[in-house]
């Protein structure tokens, strides 16, 4: 059912109270800091939506009819496709994997031609065709023809191919490793949540091979932990002392606040739930400081460069417009001699130069000569950069240059080479589920009935979307493991590196190796 809420402040904090007629009242905590919160809503804008919406609907029904409608705000951003639903990992927090002997259990894995089918519908979006595909699960390094898949993806046109996976395989299989990269996966969404084996068990021991694999073969890796109040949060600091350590292909840190799905008591959602100023409070104080509140901006605060770049080309351009209470983000770089972190709001006017963005695309938009324009405001980017507290080897001025002028995929991506990104990104579940949210969510679901879906519709409301959309174009599990001839379990893996490890890696906490060299890069 679709409540009234209100969204208020109390204490500092933000909350968000509906009332169920049947049910009754239901408050929940909406967002850790209501300082933050203002700061963040100064960036609230709406993007460009669906011109080309797959769903038509005349009078807004969200979230009744999502696929895209045409009355959603953002274009996908980014687009997940699951290739399986199988995962040969079983943790207790994860809302999406096949478990064998529940009613309804269904397995679920498109086929070649399923998937060219959504590929092409992503590629349809306008005005910004679709152009960078995560490839999720479920596990997708369990299917035997991932490469396949790749590759259909690289063919229907998309620039980027990132995998969400555990890195168990890239671990076991450096050979496998080397198909998927060859095949066009530019880059790992690789599953990370602590750097104990108390906080991570899933793959705290797999974790460093699966780097080595992704050096050898030119794999860059997002680290990506689901942070849960009370089990991983005290960690925040090492998972980024760890990336740190492991610069050379690790590039980026996107913490997710747990959702938190199923039926839950208000103790219970208390004692597990976190939002993004909370996770950003927890860094400052882990990192000793060097990554502060401050340092933080919400993700549409990138729309002025969108804006400028859009008024120069006169064509429509990528942007980011989810809302402010989505997710946020900062780039963080080493100082060579301390190794200590430099966050880029400590020697760049970062508020000085989107100001300066936005008001010159409105000059290029009022007639003034583009060129003259886009000139200047290339020759004012030194003037908003502290030369003197700029990390050496670093040209922040010059980088910005190369993405106004060039205005390429390529440009953009030279910034994660140089830094470190952090980011936060808070997925609704029904307890706070806020509908201005959802329809401007850019982070969609591609699904074989060629639909485009939100995320929080999509795994928020699986009745409606992701159970009810993949049954129909799934088997069982009796019939896969009859048309397989193996056993759903017969996937899980063993932990086979952690056999014979010892009892020093086997404790796993302080002991581990992973923690250690998370604690000698604060040193």
């Amino acid at each position: 059912m679709i409540l009234d809420a209100e969204v208020f402040e109390r204490d500092d904090k933000v909350y968000m109270s509906k009332i169920c007629p049947t049910h009754g009242e239901c408050e929940e905590l909406y967002f850790g800091s209501y300082q933050m919160y203002k700061k963040f809503s100064t960036y609230w804008v709406d993007g460009k939506g669906a011109h080309a919406p797959n769903v038509m609907i005349d009078k807004c029904s969200c979230p009744n009819n999502c696929g895209l409608c045409s009355n959603h705000l953002s274009h996908s951003g980014l687009a997940n496709m699951i290739v399986t639903n199988r995962c040969d990992l079983t943790c207790w927090y994860c809302f999406f994997y096949v478990k064998k002997g529940l009613e309804g259990a269904y397995m679920y894995e498109p086929d070649h031609t399923q998937v060219r089918g959504m590929m092409k519908t992503l590629k349809a979006e306008r005005p910004i065709p679709g152009n960078s595909i995560q490839i999720t699960g479920g596990e997708p390094m369990l299917r035997e023809d991932i490469a396949d898949v790749i590759k259909i993806m690289k063919e229907e046109g998309v620039d980027h191919v990132q995998m969400n996976t555990n890195g168990i395989r890239h671990a076991m299989d450096p050979e496998a490793a080397r198909e998927v990269r060859l095949a066009g996966c530019n880059n790992l969404y690789l599953s990370f949540d602590g750097v104990t084996a108390r906080t991570n068990p899933k793959n705290h021991w797999e974790i460093p091979y699966a780097l080595d694999s992704c050096r050898k073969t030119g794999t860059t890796v997002v680290f990506v932990p689901t942070v849960i109040k009370s089990i991983n949060d005290h960690e925040l600091g090492g998972i980024i002392r760890y990336a740190q350590k492991n610069m050379d292909v690790v590039h980026a840190v996107n913490f997710q606040p747990v959702s938190l799905t199923g039926r839950m008591g208000k103790g219970e959602r208390e004692k597990y739930r976190i939002t993004v100023p909370d996770c950003i409070q927890r860094i400052e104080e882990q990192t000793n400081g060097e990554v502060t509140v401050d340092d933080w901006f919400p993700v549409p605060s990138c729309m002025p460069l969108t804006n400028v770049i859009e008024a120069f080309s006169s064509k429509p351009k990528y942007e980011l417009s989810i809302h402010f209470a989505c997710g946020a983000g900062t780039y963080i770089f080493e100082d060579a001699e301390t190794k200590k972190f430099v966050p880029l709001t400590k020697f760049c006017d970062i508020q000085g130069m989107l100001e300066l963005f936005e008001d010159k695309a409105e000059e290029i938009r009022s007639g003034k000569n583009k060129y003259f324009t886009m000139l200047e405001v290339v020759r004012k980017l030194k003037g908003f950069v502290d030369t003197k507290k700029q990390p050496a080897g670093l040209d922040l001025a010059k980088m910005f240059g190369n993405i106004l002028m060039k205005r390429s995929f390529e440009s953009i991506g030279s910034w994660h080479v140089k830094g470190l990104f952090l980011g936060m990104m808070h997925f609704q579940d029904k307890y706070n589920e806020d509908l201005e949210r959802l329809q401007r969510c850019d982070i969609h679901y591609l699904t074989p009935d060629l639909r485009i879906v939100p995320f929080c519709a999509f795994n928020v409301i699986p009745e409606w979307y992701r159970d009810r959309i993949q049954k129909k174009y799934s088997i069982t599990v009796e019939e896969w493991e009859q048309r397989e001839g193996v056993k759903l379990e017969d996937g899980l893996y063993r932990g086979l590196m952690r056999r014979g490890a010892g009892d020093e890696l086997a404790a796993g906490c302080a002991k581990s190796q992973m923690f250690h060299d998370a604690a000698q890069a604060t040193m």
